[in-house]
């Protein structure tokens, strides 16, 4: 049975599933909350929950004819795209239903995602809204580094700064080291108040092992997160900019992430060559215990 948080706002008990996405197997991923009900909470109510809830993000969804109207919220604030909430959403919703593709209706877009249970567990693949990229400005990328304490020769030249869009906004740097990236580090407060100034979800730390094989830190300081174990809005950003840049991607590449917090995570994002086009994130799911009471 689903974990249960209390709406402060009118006394309802909600129930609240907790699913950690994109894992490897049964073991580490991301945590959120899913909440599904006949409607959604009121805005108080959610973004209570969320916040009781402690995850980086927690996905409210109501059926609503032949979609399901989706929000999302972080402990602090409602967020206009997440993910690994969605990825959870997927694997909630085929637990719940039955396997198939489900009809999500966004503040801003409508996408869609894949829930299937299988034989090593739940797997679920959604599909981001329209990408973009641009160059970062000099302005934010110096900001950027001196905030993390990196210095240029951090930076991977093959790979410029980007603001790279899938439903949020990520400043993308890419690192030359795996030691660079290992030491990632960084003031909260400092980290929310440049976020909120620059209008980005978060900033998305990567190396490239391979020119398919990624590894990612994301500061997700606007939300109230020090830093987010896997971030599926942010694999998208970064298939979308490959694709901007023309990175011989191969049409696939893999992301592993949260390895630096104890709680690892794979996540897969296929590329098609249609410039602005959809990326699709995939990966593994498991229901799991609140983590307050232990996994």
């Amino acid at each position: 049975m689903p974990n249960q948080t209390t709406a402060p706002a009118d006394g309802m008990a909600i129930d609240v599933q907790r699913y950690a996405a994109f894992s490897i197997g049964n073991h580490g991923g991301n945590p959120a909350g899913v909440v599904i009900g006949a409607v959604l909470p009121p805005v108080e109510s959610m973004q209570a929950i969320a916040a009781d809830v402690g995850y980086s993000e927690t996905v409210f969804a109501a059926s609503q004819g032949n979609e399901f109207r989706v929000r999302y919220y972080s402990p602090e604030a409602a967020v206009q795209f997440c993910g690994h909430a969605t990825l959870a959403l997927g694997a909630a919703l085929a637990d719940r239903y039955e396997d198939g593709i489900f009809q999500l209706a966004l503040n801003n877009a409508h996408i869609t995602v894949e829930g299937r249970r299988t034989a090593e567990g739940a797997w679920a693949a959604l599909q981001s809204p329209p990408t973009s990229s641009r160059p970062a400005s000099s302005e934010i990328v110096a900001t950027a580094l001196d905030l993390f304490s990196y210095v240029g020769d951090d930076l991977d030249p093959r790979l410029s700064p980007a603001v790279a869009h899938a439903g949020l906004d990520h400043l993308v740097i890419a690192l030359k080291d795996r030691a660079a990236l290992k030491a990632m580090h960084y003031d909260l407060g400092a980290g929310r108040e440049f976020m909120r100034r620059e209008g980005i979800g978060t900033v998305s730390f990567i190396y490239a092992e391979t020119l398919t094989v990624f590894h990612a830190r994301n500061p997700f300081a606007i939300g109230g997160v020090y830093e987010d174990p896997a971030t599926g809005a942010a694999a998208a950003a970064l298939g979308g900019l490959l694709r901007d840049v023309r990175w011989p991607h191969g049409g696939r590449i893999k992301i592993y992430q949260g390895e630096d917090m104890g709680q690892p995570c794979e996540l897969v994002a296929d590329i098609t060559d249609v410039a602005g086009e959809s990326i699709r994130v995939s990966g593994m799911a498991y229901p799991m215990l609140d983590q307050r009471d232990g996994r």
